[in-house]
């Protein structure tokens, strides 16, 4: 089968290959992917910004159908529809771990960068990693199940939006679209911040529910823009989706005294950041790595419930094939979503 695969560590060094197709052990099971999602994190591999164990298939937001059971497999059978969480080994005896947070846990592998991950036909995966995609969901939107399950565990379990609560978003990407949509179903009014090159998902925004969409490229004063868009003295909460340090520092200059500081992207290298801010307006910073189980269910949930609209986040689709074609579509940050579809052909 044809699979994306880090070959080497180094910028670059990702190649579509022919690998064998899995074969599940016990309490593994073996899924046909539909569809797999292209993240921020997989750009940060291809810039060897990310750590990996090349060789490496890489991959990790998906949905499919499951067609083998390994030994030990209970409860499910051929023919499942499903989507799996990340963590394919994690050690279960540290802190972290036996606090249900298996996020933190320092050896966790994951699909993706140290396990063979969804960037190909098949994928091996822990039974004990699958949630059930329900009937009226459909398979590309659920292989979006894990970025929003990721939003979740940063914008509701960690940072706690809250109805009523003014939010400014800044990165009006995939993350920071799913993060709007959250924020909204939670009650709360929600700036999204973005510059000339997102005017397209600006527009995007507003129609996902944003109140206000900024571009700040295109106005004077970016905090007389939030106090006025909110009729307060700056945000009750910041979340910052983009992973660009200016970012950062608009959102540090927006939110009010005591709000709360969410950081979801990732910037890939250390930044430049005022922290005596953080002190002056005595912030509540938070940081969120990948999810949690809890978060994966509720997120299964939201989409069902149509409350998150995912399919309309995909812009892009892509047979295996054409990989290159797809980074690029990434890097230049056209559309929103980039999804491969690893059983399509090439044309």
């Amino acid at each position: 089968m044809l699979a994306v695969r880090k070959i080497a560590r180094g910028v670059g060094n990702i190649e579509v290959q022919d690998v064998s197709e899995p074969r599940p052990g016990p309490g593994q099971v073996v899924i046909e992917v539909n569809s797999s999602g292209i993240c921020g994190t997989d750009l940060h591999i291809y810039l060897d910004e990310f750590e990996t164990h090349p060789p490496v298939t890489i991959g990790h937001e998906t949905a499919g159908t499951i067609v083998e059971l390994g030994p030990e497999v209970n409860g499910w059978i051929v023919g499942d529809r499903v989507t799996t969480e990340t963590y394919f080994y994690t050690c279960g005896e540290c802190s972290s771990c036996r606090q249900g947070r298996r996020n933190l846990c320092l050896r966790r592998r994951s699909i993706g960068s140290k396990q063979d991950g969804a960037f190909a036909r098949y994928l091996l995966t822990p039974a004990s990693n699958l949630h059930r995609v329900p009937d009226e969901l459909d398979l590309e939107s659920a292989a979006l199940t894990e970025p929003l399950a990721c939003t979740i565990h940063g914008v509701l379990e960690t940072a706690g939006v809250r109805a009523g609560d003014n939010v400014a978003v800044t990165g009006p990407g995939p993350i920071g679209l799913l993060a709007l949509q959250l924020a909204k179903a939670a009650g709360a009014t929600v700036a999204m911040m973005g510059t000339n090159q997102d005017i397209e998902r600006l527009t995007l925004a507003k129609e996902l529910g944003a109140d206000h969409s900024i571009n700040v490229q295109q106005i004077d004063n970016v905090i007389e823009s939030i106090t006025d868009a909110f009729r307060a003295d700056g945000a009750d909460l910041v979340i910052e989706c983009s992973g660009a340090a200016p970012a950062a520092k608009t959102l540090l200059d927006v939110a009010r005294r005591g709000a709360r500081f969410c950081q979801m992207g990732l910037y890939g290298k250390p930044i430049l950041l005022d922290q005596d801010a953080v002190c002056y307006k005595e912030l509540v910073v938070t940081g969120t790595n990948a999810s949690v189980t809890s978060a994966w269910t509720r997120a299964l949930k939201l989409l069902a419930e149509k409350k998150v609209n995912a399919k309309r986040l995909i812009s892009h689709r892509f047979p295996i094939e054409q990989w290159n074609k797809a980074l690029e579509v990434v890097k230049n940050k056209e559309g929103v979503k980039v999804v491969l579809k690893p059983g399509a052909k090439s044309s």
